[in-house]
């Protein structure tokens, strides 16, 4: 698959200040525990300011073959709320965001646990590229050439007990730096879940780049979760912290409005919105007289991921 070059403004170039808060934070170490008794895994180059370019090779295998969105619909176009909730506020009030330097705590059921910072976070393991459809249940999608990791292999670098049957992930909470924050929208911090073999699943992808770059801020900078199979709510930005856990977690959507938003989030054509059908859907960027397409059933991961749910009610489980 080819891809079109996309094209850098000025303003993307990575600026002095973040240049040198780059600096600062190869001098730091581990912030509380480090990584390095966890065993030896390969090594990855550690993740340059917003813009950067990250190597990585594609994973032909887990990616779909649809032309990739712009690179300037995937950082025009955003839900982020903590940065406000028009689609195109996040570009413009993430603009100043500094994700460097970034820890994240591990914690609850699991024998491995602190506070770790993003370099000991990323040296043991190894990026790859994927092509993902992230769709949202505003009926719109894009497909994004993502680079990152997959989430088990993090994980299984904590090694969590028999006991955790859920992972919960946490948004960083700072109305300061995230102004999106300052209005209660929803319950701030932003959280969400996973059944831990939704999280151990193959296709399931902390992603710390798109377009072969470092993720900008707008698109969830440092680390996001990406869950392709599901609507795009449960793709978590710039994660602060990860909890295994034996009880299922309640994700912020789902305390605003349970009678909307559900725990799993999946993609499915039957079962619609309260407020408008989920049975088509909108590329964004595309043109207006290509029309609507259907929806796929777990968004065209049917084939990968309908197991995890056999024998559930779909529709009582959204």
């Amino acid at each position: 698959m080819k891809y079109r070059t996309p094209r850098i403004l000025p303003s993307e170039i990575t600026s002095r200040d973040l240049f040198l808060n780059r600096r600062q934070i190869l001098g730091l170490g581990a912030a509380g525990a480090t990584l390095g008794a966890l065993g030896a895994h390969a090594f990855a180059a550690t993740l340059p300011a917003a813009g950067g370019k990250l190597g990585a090779a594609r994973n032909a295998a887990l990616s779909i073959k649809d032309a990739p969105n712009s690179f300037e619909d995937i950082t025009s176009y955003n839900n982020y709320y903590e940065f406000g909730t028009d689609k195109s506020d996040p570009a413009v009030q993430a603009r100043d965001f500094k994700p460097l330097p970034w820890t994240v705590t591990i914690d609850g059921e699991a024998e491995v646990k602190g506070s770790f910072n993003l370099e000991d976070i990323l040296k043991p393991l190894t990026l790859e590229e994927r092509v993902y459809r992230l769709r949202c249940v505003e009926a719109w999608s894009m497909v994004i050439p993502w680079t990152g990791f997959p989430l088990a292999d993090l994980i299984s670098r904590f090694k969590p007990t028999s006991k955790a049957k859920y992972v919960e992930f946490t948004t960083l909470n700072d109305p300061r730096r995230m102004p999106g924050q300052r209005y209660r929208v929803l319950d701030w911090p932003y959280v969400e879940g996973l059944r831990m073999d939704e999280a151990m699943h193959p296709l399931t992808f902390i992603a710390v780049g798109v377009y072969g770059q470092s993720l900008p801020n707008q698109n969830g900078a440092p680390l996001r979760l990406v869950t392709p199979w599901k609507y795009g709510f449960k793709g978590i930005k710039a994660i602060v912290r990860i909890r295994f856990t034996e009880l299922q977690p309640k994700n912020s959507w789902q305390i605003a409005n349970p009678g909307e938003y559900g725990f799993y989030a999946n993609v499915n054509p039957k079962v619609d919105h309260p407020r408008w059908s989920q049975a088509t859907e909108r590329r964004i960027g595309g043109s207006l007289l290509a029309g609507r397409a259907a929806t796929l059933p777990f968004n065209g991961y049917a084939e990968q991921v309908a197991s995890l749910y056999s024998g559930m009610d779909l529709r009582r489980n959204f």
